[in-house]
Parts: C-alpha cells; sequence; structure tokens
C-alpha cells in the first residue's frame, strides 16, 4: 500500500472511484500539512476554515473563477455529504472538491510520474 493508500477507502466512501494519481497530488500539495492533526481534518462548521478552503484549495491550488457563493455552495454540498464522518479528513474534502469541479485530471498534470516497481 502507497502512503496515500489511508486515504483511499475513506475516499471510497463517498466517490464511485479513486484517481490515486489526483490523490497524490493532493497528498503532496498538503505535505507537511497533514503531520498536524489539526491539518489533518476540515473544521465544517468553522467559517474561517471553510473560508481558508475556498481560498486557498478553490481560488489559488484549483483556479476557479466560481463566485464565492458558488465555490461555498460547493463546500457545503461536501461537507453534508461527509456529514457521518465526524472528522472530516481533509484530503476527502479537497478530493471530492476536485472532483466536483472535474479537476481531478488537472492535479495529475502537475504531480510526478508514480514509481515503477521493480521486480
Amino acid at each position: 500500500m502507497t502512503s496515500d493508500g489511508k486515504y483511499i477507502e475513506n475516499i471510497k466512501k463517498y466517490s464511485a472511484s479513486v484517481d490515486t494519481e489526483a490523490l497524490a497530488a493532493i497528498v503532496k500539495h498538503l505535505g507537511i500539512a497533514l503531520r498536524s492533526r489539526d491539518a489533518m481534518f476540515v473544521a465544517g462548521t468553522d467559517p474561517s476554515e471553510l473560508k481558508r478552503v475556498r481560498e486557498s484549495w478553490l481560488k489559488k491550488k484549483l483556479a476557479l473563477k466560481q463566485s464565492d457563493l458558488e465555490l461555498d455552495q460547493a463546500i457545503n454540498t461536501v461537507i453534508d455529504k461527509m456529514k457521518a464522518d465526524r472528522m472530516k479528513e481533509r484530503v476527502t474534502v479537497y478530493y471530492l472538491l476536485a472532483e466536483h469541479f472535474h479537476k481531478l485530471s488537472d492535479l495529475k498534470k502537475h504531480s510526478p510520474a508514480p514509481e515503477k516497481k521493480i521486480a
């Protein structure tokens, strides 16, 4: 199992399939922040946290140009979809948002080629 493997099962609860290259790009983007328990999760009821997701992930990383209202609605849709999880994994939230906006393939363009296994 890759280091990203621990996120796959969580994403599978909400998505029919998991694009592992896009997942790897999200994990790489978050980098060292994933070592902090606080940063590993999205506080779905904290307005400043949701604003950070909109500004840093949707606008900056995914380069979305939609209105704040439309972006906020998408965030709320994902948070609502994950309501069964008290702790919402940031990787899963980001993945579902990228999927919602059809940006998974864009993430792969910026990630390194997957390593090949040598027998």
